[in-house]
């Protein structure tokens, strides 16, 4: 195996250990998975600040709004990296929280991409920049 498969095994673990933390709804482990000084961007606009906010915010949400709601993502599948230098690359996800079921139906376009930057260091690959939305189609004419 070479080195860059190596790298790309480790971050499809990575991406992995983020989903398998969502679905247990435990905002510790999925802020294990950043840097101490990530930065995140959710969908909505807001800029979470290092892993306890990180980690501090998703504990609030899996205990209240998204509560039994489960990642699926093909980013443990799909996983492309650009790798910028050995050490860091920037990686495209694309995924999807599905909610519990309640009485209020979820909408169909929940599908989101995010953009990632993860580095290695101490041996170890960590998200250090998230910023995710939901996926639009491309305006008539900007696809050709």
């Amino acid at each position: 195996m070479t080195n860059q498969q190596d790298h790309m095994k480790a971050i499809g673990a990575l991406f992995a250990k983020l989903s398998d933390a969502w679905n247990a709804g435990n905002g510790e482990l999925f802020g294990s998975c950043f840097m101490e000084d990530a930065d995140y961007v959710t969908f909505m606009g807001q800029h979470l600040k290092g892993r306890k906010q990180i980690s501090d915010v998703h504990q609030m949400l899996f205990a209240g709004p998204l509560k039994g709601s489960a990642m699926v993502s093909s980013a443990t599948v799909d996983l492309q990296p650009r790798f910028i230098t050995p050490d860091v690359a920037v990686v495209h996800a694309i995924g999807e929280v599905q909610l519990a079921a309640s009485e209020h139906a979820a909408p169909d376009n929940r599908g989101s991409i995010n953009t990632n930057v993860v580095v290695k260091q101490n041996g170890e690959w960590k998200l250090t920049a998230f910023h995710n939305c939901r996926i639009q189609e491309m305006p008539r004419g900007a696809q050709e």
